[in-house]
C-alpha cells in the first residue's frame, strides 16, 4: 500500500506542473506558436480582378494582377505628356497599397533629382492619375482580407 501511495504521489509531483497551468495559459501559448509559424511577408492569395481566376495557383494570380494593373497604370498614363530641356533617361520607382478593402492608392513616388530638376510637378502628376485607379478583390492571408504593399517600376526615356 504503501508503494502505491508513493508511485501516486511521485506522478503527482510530475504531472503537477500541467494540473496547475490555466486553460487560458494554455491556449495563449498554442496560440503564440501558431502565430509564430505564419509568414507574414506573404499572403495566400494575390489581389485579383474580375477577369483574374482566383482558384489559379499563387504565381498565375501574381501574374494576372501584375499584368492587369500594368494595363490600367498605362491607360491612366496614356494622354500625360511634359516638356523637358534635357534627356531623361532614368526609372521612378512608385509604391501602391491595395489596402484590406481592395482600394488602390499610391502611398509614394520616388524622388529623383534630375526627374524633379526637368519637371517640377512630376510626383503631383503621377500621383494624381495614378490614385483611385479601381478596386480588386484584396489579398488573403489564412481567409482573412489583408493590405499589400507593391511597386511599379516608370521607366522614363525622352529622346
Amino acid at each position: 500500500m504503501r508503494k502505491l501511495l508513493f508511485l501516486f504521489f511521485l506522478f503527482g509531483l510530475l504531472c503537477s506542473c500541467e494540473l496547475f497551468e490555466s486553460k487560458e495559459e494554455k491556449t495563449q501559448k498554442l496560440v503564440n506558436e501558431e502565430l509564430m509559424a505564419i509568414d507574414w511577408n506573404d499572403v495566400d492569395q494575390y489581389p485579383h480582378f474580375d477577369n483574374c481566376d482566383e482558384t489559379a495557383t499563387k504565381q498565375a494570380q501574381k501574374e494576372c494582377f501584375e499584368s492587369v494593373m500594368l494595363d490600367f497604370f498605362s491607360k491612366a498614363l496614356a494622354g500625360l505628356t511634359f516638356e523637358v530641356d534635357h534627356e531623361l533617361h532614368d526609372t521612378v520607382y512608385i509604391d501602391f497599397l491595395v489596402d484590406e478593402h481592395g482600394f488602390i492608392s499610391v502611398l509614394n513616388v520616388e524622388e529623383k533629382t534630375d526627374v524633379l530638376n526637368e519637371i517640377s510637378d512630376f510626383n503631383h502628376k503621377i500621383s494624381e492619375r495614378l490614385n483611385d485607379l479601381t478596386t480588386v478583390a484584396p489579398a488573403l492571408k489564412r481567409g482573412n482580407p489583408v493590405s499589400l504593399r507593391f511597386r511599379l517600376p516608370l521607366v522614363l526615356n525622352t529622346p
